[in-house]
């Protein structure tokens, strides 16, 4: 589960870096570091999805056939995360996956609460904002 507080500038309409807070229960763990990067990485890839990224796939085939294909959020523009490890003791279970699917939604709500504008496509950076 993650909170995110997105980093938009009213004055400027331009997004910021802000923070990002990750509590994830991954059950057991062995290695809290791996555990930590694995989540930052997650959420890496969920704001450049939102933010730079635009997957085409021509006849149901993504045409970006590797990560070079795909802009990632370079670290001096990534927010600051931090990462709450629950450990329930449960059987270990993905730790990647759970922290990217919250991202995308919580960027695309926080602008549409900035701008009025729902969301309706990504990247954000081929949106065009203005008065609604």
């Amino acid at each position: 589960m993650s909170d995110g507080v997105s980093g938009i500038s009213s004055a400027t309409g331009r997004g910021h870096r802000a923070r990002r807070l990750v509590a994830i229960d991954p059950g057991r763990i062995v290695n809290p570091g791996i555990i930590e990067a694995q989540v930052n990485l997650a959420i890496a890839l969920g704001l450049s999805s939102v933010l730079l990224e635009k997957v085409v796939y021509a006849k149901g085939v993504p045409q970006a056939r590797n990560f070079d294909g795909y802009p990632i959020l370079p670290p001096d523009r990534m927010p600051r995360v931090h990462v709450r490890i629950v450990e329930s003791g449960s059987p270990m279970g993905g730790i990647g996956e759970p922290g990217l699917p919250g991202v995308p939604p919580a960027v695309a709500n926080a602008v549409a609460a900035l701008t009025g504008q729902r969301i309706r496509s990504l990247p954000l950076s081929k949106m065009k904002f203005g008065a609604s």
